[in-house]
């Protein structure tokens, strides 16, 4: 009886702190829409005269301006189109030739999304063994060598690493185009080929981070008593680091790493324009320098909205790392 009253207050607790995290969500999904409209409206420029062009009537462009109902109130607008945006709908651009949002919006972020992942784990799939190896013997050679390399590659900022490995890889030694892009759905294996160079550059950005970050919380975990019971138990020392070690170091670059994948998905402007790549970045770029304002606010509301939803299952995925929070939970 007891263990039945128990569950069944775990599971009220459990449905009570979901709820709230889902309330929580949705207000600042509102917030940040809010943000995000309120932002792009503010951007110099008439769509009027982007829409038409210089030298039109008056009549001419107050019409457009009608038509778009930048005449109504500013919190009518939002309201509007927060409607359009819930169903799915983001407007039309308004550079000629006028194109739909929400379909540039489709095509520029898998773009984002698929570099963004790969290379985070091409960062963790170095990152890890070094961290693992720079703290098994922490003050070592091998650590000092580590964290110079880590530190000379952090010192290299993206665009001078992009174009480095533009002049050796793409024009010295010809092995991969610098200015194509193939998508999944037409070929994978040229999707791959082709998303090699911008995988890397953005990689190196994030492996010292990873590095230095698990590693010094590795050489932390490794002097508690757990770990020097499992020591004086005669335990292999790569068991140690995988089984006793890595998944209590683990909490930090778990909220790092789902950040990283949030916050590159629309920063890689960078790397987007060395590489002429149709991803968020350059849309967002291109569409500001243009005064397209509906594709401006479309895409910092995907990319902010994409940084929410991330960063709430980050802190979700705690519970699951951590069993401490899962008791403290139920």
């Amino acid at each position: 009886m007891k263990a039945t009253v128990k569950r069944t207050r775990g599971g009220g607790v459990r449905a009570r702190r979901l709820a709230g995290k889902a309330v929580q969500l949705v207000t600042v999904l509102l917030i940040v829409s809010f943000g995000t409209f309120m932002l792009s409206a503010l951007l110099p420029g008439d769509p009027a005269v982007a829409i038409l062009g210089e030298g039109q009537p008056p009549e001419a462009y107050a019409q457009v301006r009608q038509e778009l109902g930048l005449n109504d109130p500013l919190l009518g607008r939002y309201v509007d189109w927060l409607g359009s945006v819930l169903r799915g709908d983001f407007g039309t651009s308004l550079i000629p030739p006028r194109s739909n949002v929400t379909e540039r919006l489709l095509a520029a972020f898998p773009v984002s999304l698929q570099l963004a992942v790969m290379a985070l784990i091409l960062a963790l799939l170095i990152s890890i063994p070094l961290a693992m190896i720079s703290a098994y013997r922490a003050g070592g050679v091998v650590d000092r060598i580590v964290s110079a390399i880590t530190f000379g590659i952090l010192s290299v900022p993206s665009f001078v690493a992009g174009l480095l490995l533009i002049a050796v890889a793409v024009n010295q030694f010809e092995l991969f185009p610098r200015a194509h892009w193939v998508r999944i759905t037409e070929s994978l294996p040229d999707n791959l080929y082709h998303a090699f160079l911008p995988m890397v550059t953005i990689a190196l950005l994030e492996i010292p981070t990873f590095t230095r970050l698990l590693r010094s919380d590795l050489v932390n975990t490794l002097q508690e008593d757990f770990v020097l019971a499992s020591r004086a138990k005669g335990m292999p020392s790569w068991r140690i680091m995988l089984f006793d070690a890595f998944r209590p170091s683990s909490y930090s670059i778990i909220t790092v790493v789902g950040l990283s994948l949030a916050s590159l998905i629309g920063s890689t402007v960078i790397v987007e324009t060395l590489f002429s790549l149709p991803g968020m970045g350059s849309l967002v770029v291109k569409a500001a320098g243009q005064g397209d304002l509906p594709i401006v606010q479309g895409a910092v509301l995907v990319i902010a909205v994409t940084y929410v939803v991330i960063n709430t299952l980050v802190d979700a995925a705690y519970s699951i790392v951590d069993p401490r929070i899962r008791r403290a939970q139920s």
